[in-house]
């Protein structure tokens, strides 16, 4: 029984330490900076859902960062689609599957399949790669099928991977600037920590509320244990 216990705890976090694979970097965001999911909802329409729909995801939702329903219907909203609609595409499954090899997933609660971190490091380490069909590859995710949706705004680069000289450990990711974007290193790694912040924020639009109310649940469970503990002591006091 102890044997099975270590390995559930205790391997996964040992073989994710001795490097399998590209270390994710934490990611900045923060659900209560409403300037920062605005920019995140303005990069995420302009760029990600051509390909990638938002199904459980409404238009006028977004009113819960900041916007009117005349900015979004005027600055988001770049089909003949309604305020109160989800954001859905028109590219279907086949034609996904014929020009990229699998159909793009659907962006509503990938923070919570995937995490900030690594969609925060999966958006900053595309590299270019000629044997790939679409000419990119990305060193967090090998082998994926997207192409570099931002790549206009942090350029080209390529990777060299260096193995670990014994073999063991984390290999040496060397990076080199073939083209510059129209973002520098810090703008981009803004740009992306916003997509990113606006993507954690639609996978759960409720978070903030659903915080708020546990506080105050948890504090009204405070005051009721004192009185409670209080009646017992009360009830208890002339029993011996």
């Amino acid at each position: 029984m102890k044997k099975l216990l270590f390995a559930l705890l205790f391997v996964p976090a040992i073989a994710a330490a001795s490097g399998g694979g590209y270390r994710l970097d934490r990611a900045p965001i923060d659900s209560r900076d409403m300037l920062s999911l605005q920019a995140g909802a303005r990069t995420f329409v302009n760029y990600c859902l051509n390909c990638h729909g938002a199904q459980f995801m409404r238009y006028n939702r977004l009113t819960d960062i900041g916007l009117t329903e005349a900015q979004i219907r005027d600055n988001l909203v770049l089909t003949d689609a309604k305020v109160g609609d989800t954001m859905k595409i028109a590219l279907t499954t086949k034609d996904a599957k014929a020009m990229f090899g699998a159909a793009p997933p659907d962006l509503s609660v990938i923070a919570r399949a995937r995490s900030a971190d690594w969609l925060y490091t999966y958006m900053r380490t595309f590299y270019r790669d000629p044997k790939s069909p679409t000419g990119w590859n990305n060193a967090a995710f090998p082998q994926v099928a997207m192409p570099h949706a931002l790549w206009t705004l942090q350029g080209e680069r390529s990777l060299e991977v260096i193995p670990a000289k014994d073999g063991h450990g984390p290999a040496e990711y060397k990076w080199t600037q073939l083209t510059p974007g129209t973002q520098d290193t810090v703008q981009y790694d803004t740009t992306v920590r916003d997509l990113v912040n606006f993507l954690d924020y639609m996978a759960e639009p409720a978070a903030q509320d659903r915080k708020r109310i546990g506080i105050v649940a948890l504090f009204a469970l405070l005051i009721l244990f004192v009185f409670a503990y209080a009646l017992k002591k009360e009830y208890w006091k002339d029993v011996h």
